[in-house]
């Protein structure tokens, strides 16, 4: 007598399972965004250099990192959707031990909220493309946007929370309050989504498959200009003379002006899969804004505003467009959440150790040009990406033809047109 592995799964409508998604994603930048107008104030408490102020935001993403490549069999040895809580809940938990104020808890603390973002992640692609197939863009855009508010409220709000608060550590604590939000409004969603098979075939992170590593270079790309800017942007600014506050807010418009991009540009993308254009042509702005803030950092008239904005449209279409072409290329969620774990996990890797190469090449050089160069290199490598990635149709729109080195195992078959 057999028993089954699995529990009758209800239907869950896909505008509750995406409300649910809009929820947690907010929570998955917002801790991280909240520690870099405060960067220079907790050097000052705590008297660490530059390089152990980037570690901290370092831990976090290299955590990110291991959660990636870690996803894919997590969600799949508990299921996407449950898993996908707990991960929101580790994010919560790390807030908690931030507010400590201390440099130990204040790493420890990243290293718990970096690997509850990595997992959460990978399990947000899966589930996009399990419950949300149809809409596969705009899903995608519409949680990366909620990050980015979750982002933008966290950057603007972290000084006068500090303030209010009486301390930096209580600044960063308080952003566990909407991860626990989050995680009672998922839980619902989560049990009426059923149970899963545990025997199920668990697809390897797929490191021979062509498309597959091109993704991960494109996502290392757009990652490292990303957490480059996300740590040091405020600390560039303050050395030009800006107060902390100021500083804090001119990441918050960096934040905002990601919004308009990385809703539209998948959208845009996905209606006659013009990728290629729309990721370059977004792209071209991230790199302007970059060069122009390393050369002539605060311009007559439209001063650092100007470039930050064209930092924050690259920076705002690069995540989704990244996400959503994996959606498109791969033919089920469990390829998609094993290819996204992959191209997260070694991006995430990039991105944690460029801040802090950042953090240490300004401590080695006194200034921040140098640092900014390696933002610089991170994008030349995003174009190259770019332009190997190419403008294939999603898998079952056309066919799809595997290279010569693609992993027949993990890439999507050939399909009739």
């Amino acid at each position: 007598m057999s028993t089954s592995t699995t529990a009758p799964a209800r239907q869950v409508r896909p505008a509750l399972v995406l409300v649910g998604l809009l929820a947690l994603a907010a929570n998955l930048r917002a801790a991280l965004a909240g520690y870099p107008p405060l960067i220079e104030t907790v050097r000052g408490q705590l008297g660490i250099s530059a390089g152990a102020a980037g570690l901290v935001q370092a831990s976090a993403v290299l955590m990110m990192a291991a959660g990636s490549f870690a996803g894919s069999a997590f969600g799949a040895r508990f299921g996407r959707e449950r898993a996908l809580g707990v991960s929101v809940g580790m994010v919560g938990l790390g807030s908690i031990v931030r507010g400590f104020p201390a440099l130990v808890p204040l790493i420890g603390g990243s290293l718990l909220l970096g690997l509850g973002i990595g997992l959460a992640g990978v399990l947000l692609a899966g589930v996009v493309k399990e419950h949300l197939a149809a809409r596969a863009g705009a899903a995608t855009g519409g949680y990366v946007v909620s990050m980015m508010i979750g982002a933008t409220v966290s950057s603007a709000a972290a000084v006068p929370i500090a303030t209010a608060l009486g301390g930096w550590s209580f600044s960063l604590a308080v952003w566990a309050v909407p991860a626990v939000l989050a995680v009672a409004v998922w839980t619902p969603i989560a049990r009426r989504a059923g149970s899963h098979d545990r025997t199920a075939p668990r697809p390897p992170l797929p490191w021979r498959d062509r498309f597959a590593r091109q993704a991960a270079c494109y996502q290392a790309g757009t990652s490292l200009m990303f957490y480059g800017w996300l740590t040091w942007l405020s600390p560039y600014y303050e050395s030009q003379g800006w107060s902390a506050a100021r500083a804090g807010l001119l990441l918050a418009v960096w934040s905002v002006s990601q919004i308009p991009t990385a809703l539209l540009a998948p959208v845009l993308a996905e209606r006659r899969w013009r990728w290629r254009f729309w990721a370059g042509l977004t792209l071209g702005f991230g790199l302007a804004g970059t060069l122009g803030a390393m050369l002539l950092p605060q311009p007559p008239v439209v001063g650092a505003w100007l470039w930050v904005v064209f930092m924050g449209i690259g920076a705002g279409a690069g995540f989704p467009l990244g996400l959503a072409v994996i959606a498109w290329r791969t033919p089920d969620g469990a390829a998609s959440a094993a290819t996204s774990g992959l191209a997260l996990g070694v991006g995430y890797v990039a991105a944690g150790v460029g801040p802090l190469l950042m953090g240490l090449l300004i401590d080695l050089t006194g200034g921040f040009p140098a640092a900014i160069a390696v933002l610089l290199a991170a994008g030349t490598m995003q174009a190259l990406a770019i332009w190997r990635i190419g403008d294939r149709p999603p898998s079952g729109r056309a066919d799809l033809e595997a290279g010569p080195d693609d992993d027949p195992a993990v890439t999507a078959p050939r399909l009739a047109p």
